[in-house]
């Protein structure tokens, strides 16, 4: 969400603030909400909540009880949301040149559906035929697969392994064969217990996700008006740090977006080019499902650590089934694509904005995948460290005697432009 445009205020930067802008500007912010205005400055103390304050918390608590309870139908909405980010841009330059809004959105509109089918025509119908000829050729690789672990069954039985360190392998490999008891386990279908629970609300979730393009419109064409009634409806007190908030959490929602639709493809790319080198080199059975391989790669690029891991996983045991040689040489490009994305690509694409250390990356894919599913896995990243910017920049706001601190949160969103702040006379919103 934009928030309408405020004029900047005529400031006289000193020298510290040349080294950082929002340092002009800064002490002149008011009060933080919720904080006494008359107590010390170097230890603010929060004011008792007003009325109109109390109830805005308790709409806010039900709502949010609200949707986490219709979570599964909100879902489509949050990749309308995306969607919405994703044609806004293309929409606001051509309104901004001229075309009325409603027909850049349907121009916008066709030219999305254009390139999408036209992506379609050019990978679909390959991606398809691989599919039906992986089920085509399942029986034969699963019969090649035994044939290539009896073989490595038979070089283990050559190998000069002293009699106890075998004793050791033999009686790991028969406890894991077995399911850890002494019986052969039965085979475990728990996992088609969620597959089944929610089979009843996928079909709602498609009837959302047809009308998204509808919803998507509506929100598109009526961005503006609704921010400015969404900016009006804000207390004066409470504008700057509302869009701060508003502008950090864009800021990392969009370098994820990004960074994702190129990672993805990207990370594709490679990976087809990669599999069909290999399927020259080392074995065909490495073209033969390139493009199916290189989808799974760059899909799977959306859940970080694990995804690219899972993503191998497919094309290590199509190598197995033509031996040991094709699956080191599948490991070793898997591992050089991640590489390559991590050690190059990330740190270009998606700057500092959503860097999380690999623990708090695998904790919160952890959380989100328990709390909503595949999609909560996904976006726990970009929530992740929004919920880091916002702590941060609402602790730093909070503490007065760090002006620097508090600068360098909010560096780069550009808002001393915005609400909040002292503008000349008669500044108000322009668009």
């Amino acid at each position: 969400m934009d928030e309408p445009d405020r004029s900047p205020a005529d400031r006289q930067p000193g020298p510290v603030a040349d080294a950082i802008p929002e340092l002009a500007w800064v002490p002149s912010l008011p009060p933080p909400p919720f904080v006494d205005p008359a107590s010390p400055r170097d230890s603010p103390r929060f004011t008792h909540l007003s009325p109109r304050v109390a109830v805005l918390i308790g709409v806010a608590v039900i709502l949010g009880v609200l949707l986490w309870m219709a979570r599964d139908t909100v879902r489509p909405f949050i990749v309308g949301l995306l969607m919405v980010y994703l044609l806004d841009p293309p929409v606001r330059w051509l309104a901004a040149h001229g075309v009325r809004r409603t027909l850049a959105i349907l121009i916008v509109y066709v030219i999305a559906i254009v390139l999408i089918v036209e992506f379609l025509n050019l990978t679909l119908t390959p991606l398809v035929n691989e599919i039906l000829r992986f089920i085509e050729d399942f029986p034969r690789l699963a019969v090649q697969l035994q044939d290539q672990l009896q073989r490595l069954t038979e070089i283990y039985a050559r190998l000069q392994i002293p009699p106890a360190i075998r004793d050791w392998i033999d009686a790991m490999l028969a406890e894991l064969g077995n399911g850890g008891t002494g019986v052969p386990a039965p085979p475990d279908l728990s996992f088609l217990l969620p597959i089944i629970t929610s089979a009843g609300s996928l079909i709602g979730a498609l009837f959302g996700y047809l009308l998204l393009p509808v919803w998507a419109f509506y929100l598109l064409k009526d961005r503006v008006a609704l921010t400015a009634q969404f900016d009006r409806s804000l207390p004066a007190a409470w504008r700057f740090d509302t869009w701060a908030v508003l502008r950090m959490v864009r800021r990392v929602f969009g370098q994820w977006v990004r960074a994702q639709l190129i990672l993805g493809f990207t990370v594709g790319v490679f990976t087809f080019i990669g599999l069909t080198i290999l399927s020259v080199t080392i074995d065909p059975i490495f073209g033969r499902y390139a493009i199916l391989l290189s989808v799974i790669a760059g899909i799977l690029e959306l859940v970080p650590i694990i995804g690219p891991i899972v993503s191998a996983v497919p094309a290590v045991l199509l190598a197995a089934t033509a031996g040991i040689e094709p699956v080191i040489a599948a490991l070793i490009l898997y591992t050089l694509v991640q590489q390559v994305e991590n050690n190059l690509l990330v740190p270009k694409i998606q700057g500092d904005a959503i860097e999380l250390h690999p623990a708090a990356v695998i904790f919160a894919i952890i959380i989100g995948g328990a709390l909503a599913g595949l999609l909560g896995a996904i976006l726990a990243l970009p929530i992740a460290a929004a919920l880091r910017d916002v702590s941060r920049y609402l602790f730093r706001r909070l503490s007065p005697e760090a002006p620097e601190a508090l600068a360098a949160s909010v560096h780069g969103l550009r808002l001393e432009e915005h609400p909040g702040l002292p503008s000349p006379a008669g500044a108000g919103p322009t668009r």
